[in-house]
């Protein structure tokens, strides 16, 4: 799988928010966006699952320029965990794995045997099956995110796109979300993960993009975009690059803001 952003203009009509954005992602690939609170990065994951038409550009997946694609194609081919999301109904934590399945069935079908069995397979692989008959609602946080994480298991996607998934989680669970982000690029899945955290991007990525009022200001490979230089004009605050020792993580440093 390779998806390529080829000088993409997203926005609401025609009005641009975030301009000319050219990126690339391979399978087992993570690439992590970085920029300030209203910088377009939820309007550009809506455009590449098609939910709005680019205003200039195009994207494509293994070379097929995906505007064509009807919407069940979309589904089969992309994953998507929102910020916080809570559904109306009480769901079952089993219940919102399977609607992973959607796509795979067909008009008018309901889940099979085979459905259930691979939504189950997503949570076992998760260590929540202890979650499946429990109400959707009335699970933690970071609960919540990994039964997201197993219905884009079980949706069999090639791309997950994820906006900003430990976003109000505590320490333990941001830990535990981003492991299993890891081992989903590692099994070969492209992902794509919103963060305002350097430090998630130093440990997990493999690409970084940026972006600031409307316009990339980098992308390219973490360890050559994730400079103090890069961080300080896209956060508008003085920093520290601070190198960790650790012989896993060798290139990771730690972001301390407010140095002069």
């Amino acid at each position: 799988m390779r998806l390529n952003l080829d000088e993409v203009t997203v926005g609401y009509k025609r009005v641009p928010v975030l301009k000319d954005v050219s990126c690339s992602l391979n399978a087992g690939e993570v690439l992590c966006i970085l920029g300030p609170n209203g910088s377009g990065k939820t309007t550009l994951f809506k455009t590449i699952m098609k939910l709005k038409q680019p205003i200039t550009g195009v994207i494509s997946i293994d070379g097929d320029d995906i505007s064509s694609w009807p919407f069940d194609k979309i589904a089969g081919n992309i994953g998507y965990i929102p910020q916080n999301y809570i559904p109306v109904f009480p769901y079952m934590a089993l219940e919102m794995v399977l609607m992973g399945r959607t796509p795979r069935l067909g008009m008018w079908s309901i889940p099979k045997a085979k459905d259930i069995e691979v939504a189950m397979e997503s949570m076992r692989t998760l260590n929540i099956l202890h979650l499946k008959d429990k109400a959707f609602t009335k699970i933690s946080g970071g609960e919540r995110q990994l039964v997201l994480i197993a219905r884009a298991i079980a949706q069999r996607t090639k791309l997950l796109i994820m906006d900003e998934p430990t976003n109000n989680l505590d320490f333990g669970n941001q830990a535990l979300i981003l492991n299993q982000i890891k081992k989903l690029s590692q099994k070969g899945m492209a992902v794509i993960m919103a963060t305002h955290v350097p430090e998630h991007a130093f440990l997990y990525a493999d690409k970084v993009l940026m972006v600031k009022d409307g316009d990339v200001l980098a992308y390219g490979k973490s360890k050559d975009v994730l400079s103090e230089e890069n961080l300080i004009k896209l956060y508008g605050v003085n920093l520290k690059l601070m190198p960790v020792a650790s012989d896993k993580y060798p290139s990771f440093k730690v972001c301390i803001p407010g140095v002069v």
